[in-house]
């Protein structure tokens, strides 16, 4: 899974909530022709992007290229459910990418337009936010 190898504070405060932000930057398609965008706000965490990752690479058959334009680095920690208060914060459980809307998640390259346009629908559907299928201008 994604994770980060090395950490400079390990536990981070939640922060504030990504409903109203939209996002400024991997706005656009850097590496591929075609991409998946977040339409919603959502955290993106590391098993759902290697859900993503895994369904593309199926799809495509290998042929192809995937990039993945975001990376878990936000740590969430998590307490044991029947805990008393005051222990403290609990240890790490996983980590999530903070997805502002207009982020692209995917990028795929070297296939043909309806290939990649239904290998992106079928990944959209493993996100947990609203996601819509972008491809690059042709001038």
């Amino acid at each position: 899974m994604l994770i980060p190898k090395k950490v400079k504070h390990r536990k981070w405060m939640k922060g504030r909530s990504l409903g109203r932000m939209v996002e400024t930057r991997g706005t656009s398609l850097a590496f591929g022709s075609f991409g998946l965008k977040a339409e919603s706000a959502a955290w993106l965490n590391s098993k759902q992007i290697e859900a993503g990752r895994r369904c593309l690479t199926n799809f495509l058959k290998r042929q192809g290229k995937v990039f993945i334009r975001v990376f878990p680095d936000k740590p969430i920690t998590k307490q044991a459910p029947e805990k008393t208060l005051g222990g403290g914060k609990g240890a790490v459980d996983h980590y999530v990418f903070p997805v502002k809307p207009g982020r692209i998640i995917f990028e795929v390259d070297g296939v043909s337009r309806e290939v990649a346009r239904e290998a992106l629908r079928i990944t959209g559907f493993k996100m947990p936010m609203r996601t819509r299928i972008i491809e690059r201008d042709e001038k």
